[in-house]
């Protein structure tokens, strides 16, 4: 079965930093592209950061520079993918979802709270 689990969520002030981690087994990784979103009360779900199959990462434009997405390939199921979100605002507070995606297949963790206070 196809498991990702978040964790690294917390309450901190602003401009601090916090470092998500995904926990993700059960799928091939390089049939995968993972990525984070996120989930501000009353606001659609957007997505953050993502890191391809093969590496390659990409950013919404309100956290480039500040949010790094990176990867750890434990073996050929089970990967580990990390954001390291540094200077965070108060407008980063929102519930952040790790989600893997295929061509044919998408599947999102539970979530991990993140509370950025003034």
């Amino acid at each position: 079965d196809v498991q990702l689990v978040e964790s690294g969520g917390g309450l901190v002030q602003a401009g601090g930093s916090l470092r998500l981690s995904c926990a993700a087994s059960g799928l091939i990784f390089g049939d995968y592209s993972i990525g984070w979103f996120r989930q501000a009360p009353g606001k659609e779900r957007e997505g953050v950061a993502e890191i391809t199959w093969n590496g390659v990462p990409s950013y919404t434009d309100s956290v480039k520079g500040r949010f790094t997405v990176s990867r750890d390939i434990v073996n050929n199921e089970k990967i580990a993918v990390d954001l390291q979100m540094n200077s965070l605002i108060p407008e980063d507070t929102a519930v952040y979802y790790c989600k893997a995606r295929s061509r044919a297949n998408s599947y999102w963790g539970q979530g991990t709270q993140v509370i950025v206070s003034a």
